[in-house]
């Protein structure tokens, strides 16, 4: 791990401050429509592949402030008036393919009742019946109750997918996620118990982690999401593009992980043989890096989350990418 070299405070109200004061402005949104939504083929965990719609769901803002995030600036600062959830979600599926599954992505928790007035549950799920596995994200302190009145909402299986991040300890507080290896834990244990499934979003390189150190962290973090009942786990990239990170990485305390970390992770994941591993491929032609072979790369991490294989290094003379 790195020592901090930026002037990030130590205190979790210090670090909240210290984090807003370097955003930029957020974008324009009406909380009539989508931010996006489209539909793209996953391989589920009985090694089927189904087309997967996603709609990104326009709210207000997670009442976190993780570190790392960028998905603010596509938020309301405001709860979103009652109906304009169901509202969305008919704009996107009215304007897509059909699809199987079904993930809404909101930028926050889907049970944070400040996000998703709860009063729509129903008018969401009656939208939902043609899906047959429903895919919400929530931070674990949320995970309670009103995850089981959702699923007893909706036909399909419901499964929630939280951000484990890391199970490096120092480096997964100073995300300010304000969250514990023991607090995922316990809400992966609720919803093992109540039959919800469990998907785990997990950092690959995130900031104070040296580039030798983040293929062992993203295993072992996949191994500890595995252990407390995760179903399926993502590999993201940790990027920039929020203000602090731009802090962090002109202090040295993060640089973008490369290419070859993402896939060596994805690889070993997927070698655990524990659930799907993928590796998210979010605009990854802008970060691929070598013009040689950096779009080869990309299609082959696309195979590997669809067939769950690993496969031989694509080699490259410009950038010695060969394993």
């Amino acid at each position: 791990m790195l020592p901090p070299r930026s002037a990030y405070p130590q205190a979790a109200h210090e670090r909240d401050e210290w984090i807003l004061a370097r955003r930029g402005a957020r974008n324009a949104v009406d909380p009539r429509f989508p931010n996006a939504y489209l539909v793209e083929d996953e391989r589920n965990a009985a090694g089927e592949i189904v087309p997967t719609a996603t709609v990104f769901l326009t709210n207000r803002e997670c009442p976190w402030r993780c570190v790392m995030c960028d998905l603010w600036r596509n938020t309301t600062t405001e709860t979103v008036p009652a109906g304009a959830i169901p509202q969305q979600i008919d704009y996107a599926l009215e304007r897509l393919p059909d699809a199987r599954q079904i993930k809404l992505y909101n930028s926050g928790s889907f049970f944070d009742p400040r996000a998703i007035p709860p009063g729509d549950y129903e008018a969401i799920a009656r939208r939902l019946d043609g899906f047959e596995r429903v895919i919400v994200e929530c931070h674990p302190a949320l995970v309670a109750d009103t995850c089981l009145r959702f699923r007893d909402l909706i036909r399909g299986r419901l499964e929630v997918a939280m951000g484990l991040e890391t199970a490096h300890r120092e480096v997964l507080e100073r995300l300010n996620k304000r969250m514990t290896l023991e607090m995922f834990a316990e809400s992966a244990r609720f919803l093992r118990e109540n039959e919800i499934d469990l998907r785990a979003f997990i950092l690959v390189k995130p900031p104070f982690m040296r580039e030798e150190e983040a293929v062992e962290w993203a295993v072992r973090s996949l191994e500890f999401a595995f252990e407390y009942g995760a179903t399926t786990a993502t590999l993201i990239p940790t990027r920039g593009g929020n203000g602090a990170m731009e802090e962090f990485a002109a202090a040295g305390d993060f640089s973008p992980p490369a290419l070859r970390t993402l896939e060596t992770s994805a690889e070993r994941g997927i070698l655990l043989k524990k659930g799907p591993v993928f590796a998210d491929l979010w605009n990854a032609n802008t970060w691929a890096g070598c013009p040689a072979c950096g779009e080869l790369r990309v299609a082959q991490l696309r195979r590997m989350n669809l067939e769950q294989r690993v496969f031989k290094a694509v080699g490259c003379d410009l950038c010695n990418a060969e394993a």
